[in-house]
């Protein structure tokens, strides 16, 4: 038996057999380093970013303390973003599975309140939500969390940065003062000190290290005047021949200004910031995973939640003034063994952000001025795929194979032409070739999706 197993740690069997069969082979660093303080009901500290494994090191312990007999609120995770917070309740699920009965309710803002309450009004184990929906619920009376056992903050920083200390300290005023509190945060600045000092009684710390091998990720800055950067991004579009990219701003002004810049120029680019609607955010979402929209133009924490496992460059317009978000930026390239790109464009006056990520890294930046690269070549081509929307989605019974066999039975499209099928509670998305996208969109609109009709419609 390797100490990494989970039979080194105190678990029920059933739980163990649970783990198992969900694929948990053997603990990963922060699960290792984390589980024996979560199941001995200390505070804890964890340093680790998203992928490392953080939601097991959290819901395996906090699921030994639930009484699947007692109805109210047990546990409470406070999650960033409506995304992430589905992620978190899915895996927990999966994991109270040796369990019969453990209700894990989510509560984020972009949804209707009124299915929400009717939900806590059946009783709930585990709450999963953002910090100003599960304010709602406490100002209208629909949540009490007078019984929390265990408060999870995850990816604290994140909810930091998003303005979410005064509602965050309005939630754990309502929780028992007995009670363990885990924070997890992918970077570690001065203000989760200070919410760890409020909030946790002598917590433990623990770090996996978040700095990746950048064995595979090719890291290339350009500097420029301040006036010349959309230029400059430009050139490295067209110089690199970029066919799929995250554009990091630090403000949402500046991802508008850059988004509407590079549309101008023809470039397939969607801006992703915080003043979207949830709808309109999953759409983008969707089309950049989908391989039909090139460029996303993002702030940090829009971007939370993005999961594209094969993203081939990443690049930042605005350096960040902490080196370890512009580690944790480029980390979301070069995955997996595979190949990664980080470009920069920077300006003089962020040349001293350059020194302190060349010092944080422990070896030197090189940087060359943009004129240095070929400008000849032409930058843009026209995304790969076309996404189609359905009006129908998992609550309407719809399954990814309900779409293919719409599209390729009798005499339809060769299935190599459909690309991923992402299907949500209302609607789904299908990524078609683009040289067959209209007579996809064609025999859907005159086909029928489980013997029923729905509308369908070519997102731009």
């Amino acid at each position: 038996m390797t100490d990494n197993a989970f039979s080194t740690l105190n678990l029920p069997a059933a739980q163990l057999d649970n783990l198992q069969q969900l694929g948990y082979q053997a603990m990963t660093s922060i699960q290792q380093q984390s589980l024996p303080l979560v199941l001995e009901g200390k505070d804890l500290i964890a340093k680790a970013k998203t992928g490392s494994g953080k939601t097991a090191a959290f819901a395996i312990g906090m699921l030994t303390n639930i009484n699947p007999r007692d109805f109210g609120a047990q546990a409470l995770v406070l999650c960033p973003t409506r995304e992430l917070s589905t992620q978190v309740a899915t895996e927990i699920r999966r994991l109270a599975r040796y369990q019969q009965n453990i209700k894990v309710v989510v509560l984020c803002g972009g949804q209707s309140i009124g299915p929400q309450i009717g939900s806590l009004e059946h009783g709930a184990h585990i709450i999963v939500g953002t910090p100003g929906r599960i304010k709602d619920h406490l100002r209208k009376k629909t949540l009490s969390l007078a019984r929390i056992n265990t408060l999870v903050l995850d990816e604290a920083d994140r909810m930091l940065d998003m303005g979410f200390y005064e509602d965050m300290e309005i939630i754990i005023g309502e929780t028992p003062e007995q009670r363990q509190t885990l924070l997890f945060s992918a970077t570690y600045p001065k203000k989760i000190k200070s919410l760890s000092a409020a909030f946790q009684r002598e917590p433990v710390e623990v770090t996996v290290e978040s700095i990746h091998s950048n064995a595979h990720i090719k890291q290339a800055l350009y500097i420029t005047s301040k006036d010349n950067k959309l230029y400059g991004l430009e050139r490295i579009l067209a110089n690199y021949d970029v066919q799929s990219a995250v554009i990091f701003c630090n403000t949402i002004k500046v991802v508008k200004e850059v988004c509407e810049y590079l549309c101008q120029q023809g470039f397939s680019a969607k801006a992703l910031h915080g003043d979207l609607e949830q709808r309109d955010r999953d759409q983008i979402l969707v089309q950049f995973s989908h391989r039909s929209c090139s460029l996303l133009v993002a702030t940090d924490v829009a971007a939370r939640g993005l999961d594209i496992d094969d993203l081939e460059a990443v690049i930042n317009f605005d350096l960040p003034r902490d080196p370890e978000i512009y580690i944790h930026r480029i980390g979301r390239t070069g995955r997996a063994g595979k190949e990664g790109l980080a470009l920069a464009v920077f300006s003089d006056s962020e040349k001293y952000k350059v020194d302190a990520i060349a010092e944080y890294q422990a070896m030197p930046l090189d940087f060359e001025a943009i004129e240095t690269l070929n400008s000849d070549k032409d930058a843009i081509t026209e995304p790969p795929m076309v996404s189609l929307c359905i009006g129908g989605g998992r609550k309407e019974k719809v399954r990814p194979g309900d779409i293919l066999g719409a599209l390729t039975g009798d005499a339809g499209i060769q299935g190599k032409a459909v690309g991923k099928i992402t299907v949500l509670d209302h609607v789904a998305y299908v990524a078609i070739e683009r040289d067959v996208a209209r007579q996809a969109l064609k025999r859907l609109e005159q086909g029928k999706i489980k013997g029923r009709k729905f509308k369908v419609r070519r997102l731009r």
